[in-house]
C-alpha cells in the first residue's frame, strides 16, 4: 500500500508499499503521522474513510494495536438504523446507503468526543454483523484517551446529514484498494455472515457498488490517500 497526500500535490509518497493485511503492524510512515498528530496535544480525531471492503476496520485495528491505550476506535457503523426500522421504512434492501444511518446521532457523538470532559466516559454503539444491529454503549471512550479513530463510508460526504463530520476530524485517510481486491473481500464477508455465494455476489456488485461510487466522490476531501498493495 502506498500513501499520498492529496491535500498537497508536492507531498511525496510515504514510504514503501504498505501492508494492510489483518495481522500486519501499522506501517512506520503512518505511525509517524499519528505521532505528529498526537504531538499537537489534546484530543485528536482521525477518520478512516473509503468504500465498502476497502479495509477500514483492519487499518483501525492496526492503529489501535500500535498506540494501545492511547487510542480507541469508534466505527460509524454503530449508527446503522435497526433492522426492524429499515424494514418499516422500506430501506432494508439497500442497507448501507447514507439514509440507512442515524447521521445526526453520529455527529452528536463526534462533537462529544472532540470535547472530552475530565473524568467522563463517553459510550459509543458498536455494530454487530451477527445480530444485524447496533449495540448501544458497547465502546467506552475515557476522557484521557488522546486519539479517537472513527471509520466509515460517509465521513466526507456533504449531504444526508453527514456534512458536519469532515470538520470534526483532525485528519482523514481515504483507503483506495484495487476494486477486484475490495470486491473479493466483500463477497467473502457476506458469505461469512450467512449469504449464499449468489446473494453475496449480487449484494457486493449491487447496493455495495452503488455506495462505493458515492463514497469515491468524497476522495478529494481526504487529507491522505492510502493504497493497499
Amino acid at each position: 500500500m502506498t500513501a499520498t497526500d492529496d491535500a498537497a500535490a508536492a507531498s511525496p509518497a510515504l514510504g514503501a508499499p504498505l501492508d494492510a493485511s489483518r495481522d500486519a503492524a501499522l506501517d512506520p510512515a503512518l505511525v509517524d503521522r499519528v505521532e505528529a498528530l498526537l504531538a499537537r496535544g489534546g484530543r485528536r480525531v482521525l477518520g478512516l474513510v473509503g468504500p465498502p471492503g476497502a479495509g477500514k476496520t483492519t487499518l483501525g485495528r492496526q492503529v489501535r494495536a500500535a498506540f494501545g491505550d492511547r487510542a480507541v476506535v469508534v466505527p460509524m457503523d454503530g449508527f446503522h438504523l435497526a433492522q426492524s426500522e429499515l424494514e418499516r421504512l422500506g430501506r432494508a434492501d439497500r442497507k448501507g446507503a447514507p439514509d440507512t444511518f442515524d447521521a445526526a446521532g453520529f455527529v452528536a457523538l463526534l462533537r462529544r468526543l472532540r470535547d472530552p470532559q475530565p473524568g467522563e466516559v463517553v459510550y459509543a454503539p458498536e455494530y454487530r454483523r451477527d445480530l444485524r444491529n447496533g449495540v448501544a454503549g458497547a465502546i467506552a471512550v475515557p476522557s484521557d484517551v488522546p486519539l479517537v479513530v472513527t471509520e466509515g463510508n460517509y465521513l466526507l460526504l456533504d449531504d444526508h446529514g453527514f456534512a458536519p463530520v469532515a470538520g470534526l476530524l483532525d485528519e482523514s485517510w481515504y483507503l483506495a484498494p484495487a476494486d477486484d481486491v475490495r470486491l473479493a473481500r466483500l463477497v467473502a464477508r457476506h458469505e461469512q455472515y450467512g449469504k449464499s455465494p449468489q446473494a453475496a455476489h449480487a449484494w457486493s456488485h449491487g447496493p455495495d457498488e452503488r455506495n462505493a461510487a458515492l463514497v469515491a466522490t468524497t476522495r478529494p476531501r481526504a487529507t491522505l490517500v492510502v493504497r493497499p498493495a
